[in-house]
């Protein structure tokens, strides 16, 4: 088909192709946008934590007034709650993955260092933690029991007892020393200046916030400090698979039969505690979605509208065209081409848009420069969304008998 009469037409019609184009232009770009921020929140979402989460509950406790007797009764909650049917393992620590908690420590590889070599979040516990977290060990070791220090004693006034051992992730080990053995190695936290000897590395644990951005995600290590409830009140208990709804339960009622002087502020699995970690960022993705939608449609009932008004305008010199030879193949044709012209240079237009808006959400959100994979997926959306706008109006003109030629307009 020839292009000369397309664009001899669209030029007769150029302030209704201007704001056709506009408009898939305008779309292209915040489509593009929408799209890369949506992925980014999906992957977000779904990013690992290291830890066996489809087997771990939370439950957290609070006490009422001062308890003076914590240790002792938090040694016992951990018996009783190991003791339970279908309990692998429990333990009692600071703080937990997307509980918000914010224990966090500067981490120096000198103890005379003035700038921190990075920020990692602090969970303390004993012996059984990582192993009740789930924790894949790469390097190293565990915490063995003598290496275990008690939260209460080395917070005594006057006591300097340094922490002898840490675990940490791998992203933490390949910051702070990169490409080297980090088993052996001592970093310094805590304001600790004796520093820490590092026992073991695991894969992943991912911080209870987003302090530091994606990149400081798996910036965290465990300290063995065994602490009482009242220091952030974490009793985590990971179960056997398909028993975590029976064992929350029973680990709710034992805690409150073995200390009723206390409040359960909260009792979770791991996964509810995503999902209510990561509400905004669903709620936000599914807003970009709406948005993305409604624009879409505008664009189509747009390219509609236009495209039905052009065949009403256009019905004789159609009937004509039918009149001289022309198939219904041929004005469907006609009428799909002047679409993804006008379509082409709307996206076109609207990528140079997409680019400039993602710089200015760079400068002004710190926002990632988009992938450029995500302009031609929105060009491709387009440009399909083109075709079946145009595509009923495209075969009413298809269907005009060669007769109309022979009428009066």
């Amino acid at each position: 088909m020839e292009l000369r009469p397309i664009l001899s037409t669209l030029r007769r019609h150029k302030t209704a192709s201007a704001l056709i184009v506009l408009e898939i232009a305008l779309s292209c770009a915040i489509i593009c946008n929408a799209l890369f921020l949506i992925a980014g929140r999906l992957d977000r979402m779904q990013r690992p934590t290291g830890q066996a989460e489809n087997e771990l509950v939370r439950i957290q406790l609070t006490g009422i007034g001062t308890d003076e007797n914590a240790a002792a009764l938090t040694r016992s909650d951990l018996a009783v709650l190991r003791a339970l049917p279908g309990v692998k393992s429990a333990s009692v620590t600071n703080q937990v993955t997307f509980g918000g908690g914010s224990w966090n420590s500067s981490v120096n590889l000198t103890p005379d260092q003035t700038h921190q070599t990075l920020s990692s979040t602090v969970y303390l516990g004993d012996e059984r933690l990582p192993q009740t977290m789930g924790l894949k060990l790469v390097k190293g070791r565990f915490f063995n029991a003598d290496e275990m220090l008690d939260w209460d004693t080395i917070n005594k006034p006057g006591v300097e007892a340094g922490v002898p051992a840490a675990i940490i992730t791998t992203d933490m080990a390949e910051k702070l020393w990169p490409g080297e053995e980090p088993i052996g190695k001592t970093l310094y936290s805590w304001g600790d200046d004796k520093g820490s000897r590092v026992v073991g590395v695991v894969d992943k644990l991912a911080r209870p916030n987003n302090q530091g951005g994606p990149a400081a995600y798996n910036y965290s290590m465990i300290l063995p400090i065994w602490t009482p409830y009242t220091v952030g009140g974490n009793y985590l208990v990971r179960t056997e698979p398909g028993r975590r709804a029976e064992v929350l339960k029973a680990a709710v009622e034992a805690l409150q039969k073995n200390g009723p002087r206390r409040i359960v502020l909260n009792q979770q699995t791991m996964e509810e505690m995503r999902g209510d970690f990561y509400r905004q960022d669903r709620a936000m993705a599914w807003m970009l979605v709406i948005v993305c939608v409604a624009l879409l449609v505008v664009t189509a009932l747009g390219i509609v509208g236009l495209a039905s008004f052009w065949v009403q305008q256009r019905t004789k010199q159609i009937g004509v065209r039918r009149a001289l030879g022309a198939t219904r193949a041929q004005v469907l044709r006609y009428f799909q081409t002047e679409n993804f012209i006008l379509a082409t240079a709307g996206i076109v237009i609207g990528m140079l848009l997409a680019y400039g808006l993602n710089q200015l959400m760079m400068s002004k959100a710190e926002l990632p420069r988009l992938p450029a994979l995500y302009l031609p997926a929105g060009a491709v959306v387009l440009w399909v969304l083109g075709q079946l706008s145009v595509l009923g109006p495209a075969r009413r003109a298809a269907a005009v008998p060669p007769a109309v030629a022979t009428r009066s307009v």
